[in-house]
């Protein structure tokens, strides 16, 4: 044996190989922390913490979420991997009774109605959707077939795309444009705290691609001088909230963009291939005053590699990357988005690294 050893360098040591094996499992089963963060997610076990005084123990969970009475060991379970994995904090007494208490991220899964600053539960089921899931699984059928090579990801699963269905999908809809208000919230939060003299001295704005208006919204009341408008397809501004800051207008962003001193748009080009990011900022470009009087186009995308240094963000951008698989969308590097600003006719630009993940770009005409 010890002779096969020498002579097959390819052999790993007992140790290397117990160790390749236990990273190769740990990565085929880390499915189960989103699967588990969903369950919580759909079971409002944030919420029954909170109503409980903000510590719970299994029992009072079990009471508050309408638990059946033979899963009370299981949910422990599904405890130990949201407590290993920082979505709660847990507490042993002397008896061993596990109490459960919120962290910072539980308290982003808190739901409407629920004293909160912020939430993020419906994004969470924007990013841990079966639909979503499901596409990802088709991953090797779209890199090799020819007649799959030719249409998105979602499609080679579901035989439509992402934006179709969630046309025609009044359930789905929802939660996907909640979960967008969602995110655009705690975004114009974190740069308004920390970036907002990007809008300081101009006096409007176009949310292109702005949904329910979340974003524009945020502006309008750190801004109240600021004339904002958004635009988004037709039957999405129909179903949009009024607002009498924002101006809704229902269209399409090929086609046309309304005249203001900026544009922004936040995640949507992450959505387009180079060619039509490039189609879209030209209609930008058209739409935005010139640059000495305030005119330039605000992006809020992911630029990959730039950004905190730590693990967590830095392995997400990536993660959001493969992600965007499913709708043939991207995210990009520095270089490429140089390449598409220069091409729209843009003749300079400025990334500020605000979102943890994501940047703020100014693009200059």
């Amino acid at each position: 044996m010890a002779q096969y050893v020498q002579e097959n360098e390819q052999v790993m040591s007992t140790e290397d190989l117990l160790q390749a094996q236990i990273e190769l499992y740990h990565h085929c089963l880390a499915f189960i922390k989103s699967m588990a963060l969903r369950a919580a997610t759909d079971l409002r076990i944030p919420d029954a913490i909170h109503h409980n005084g903000g510590a719970a123990t299994l029992s009072d969970l079990a009471v508050r979420v309408g638990l059946h009475p033979t899963k009370l060991s299981h949910l422990r379970r599904l405890m130990r991997v949201l407590t290993l994995s920082g979505i709660f904090t847990v507490v042993h007494d002397r008896d061993g009774e596990a109490t459960y208490t919120l962290t910072r991220v539980s308290r982003l899964l808190l739901s409407d109605g629920v004293e909160r600053t912020h939430g993020l539960s419906q994004m969470v089921r924007v990013f841990v959707n079966p639909v979503a899931v499901a596409s990802q699984f088709s991953i090797h059928e779209w890199f090799t077939v020819e007649q799959a090579a030719a249409v998105s990801l979602f499609e080679v699963a579901h035989g439509c795309t992402r934006w179709e269905m969630i046309a025609n999908d009044a359930k789905d809809g929802s939660m996907f444009n909640a979960g967008m208000v969602e995110d655009s919230s705690v975004a114009m939060d974190i740069i308004l705290r920390k970036s907002g003299n990007v809008f300081q001295g101009i006096n409007s704005l176009v949310d292109v691609g702005g949904g329910y208006g979340a974003v524009a919204a945020a502006v309008a009341r750190a801004f109240p001088d600021i004339k904002c408008t958004v635009l988004d397809l037709p039957h999405i501004v129909a179903k949009a909230p009024t607002n009498n800051n924002i101006q809704f207008i229902g269209g399409d962003l090929f086609e046309f963009i309304p005249a203001a001193d900026v544009v922004l748009l936040k995640c949507i080009l992450h959505c387009w291939q180079h060619d039509d990011c490039v189609k879209i900022l030209r209609r930008c470009k058209e739409a935005i005053s010139a640059r000495d009087a305030g005119g330039k186009v605000i992006l809020i995308e992911v630029v990959v590699g730039i950004g905190s240094n730590e693990t967590v963000p830095k392995e997400m951008q990536l993660l959001f990357d493969v992600f965007m698989m499913y709708t043939d969308g991207i995210e990009r590097e520095e270089h490429e988005w140089k390449k598409i600003f220069l091409e729209a006719g843009f003749s300079d630009y400025k990334i500020t690294p605000v979102l943890g993940v994501r940047s703020i770009i100014e693009v200059y005409p």
